[in-house]
């Protein structure tokens, strides 16, 4: 679960089985009571009807909580963290890094850092294309040492410059305006 719509498709979904539930966060829910299997299935069968999923394995579950985590760094949170992420993931979980970033490799085909890199030029494509804030803001917001390392991170990721990329951006909504 990434959004708050997802949440409150799950809730919704527990009410309808008559489940009470504790909390419901980003990637878990918590139930009052215990869960038979049939209401398992239906709850399965429900998520997958709107596009999400009940995961149980735990390995799945520990690399989609450390995904939310990143997800929640990037897109919802001004914070910078203190330490390095590797630090931070490994106190959030409670797990030697080595194993989370080898254990989230094998399940989504990526590392941790590729991850993480990638929701911050999402974020930083988002900011440009709203064109609210300029690359300095920008690159303080996402916590970048400077404008020149936003830039060539995003010019590795995406192989454009912030700047082609804004005025692709200008360029379209020109041609669109033409139509």
């Amino acid at each position: 679960m990434v959004c708050v719509r997802c949440k409150m498709v799950v809730k919704s979904e527990l009410k309808k089985l008559g489940l009470h539930y504790v909390s419901v966060e980003l990637g878990e829910a918590e139930i009052m009571e215990d869960i038979s299997d049939e209401q398992i299935e239906l709850l399965s069968i429900a998520l997958k009807k709107t596009g999400l999923e009940l995961m149980d394995d735990k390995k799945s579950i520990l690399v989609e909580r450390i995904k939310t985590i990143i997800i929640e760094l990037v897109h919802y949170t001004d914070d910078q963290i203190k330490i390095n992420l590797s630090d931070y993931l490994s106190e959030k979980f409670s797990h030697n890094y080595t194993y989370l970033a080898n254990l989230f490799s094998e399940v989504k085909g990526t590392t941790i850092e590729n991850f993480y890199l990638s929701h911050k030029i999402e974020m930083v494509k988002e900011l440009i294309v709203y064109d609210e804030l300029n690359l300095t803001e920008i690159a303080f917001k996402l916590h970048y040492s400077s404008v020149a390392h936003l830039s060539n991170q995003f010019k590795k990721m995406t192989g454009l410059t912030p700047s082609h990329f804004k005025n692709l951006k200008n360029k379209r909504r020109s041609t669109l305006r033409n139509v």
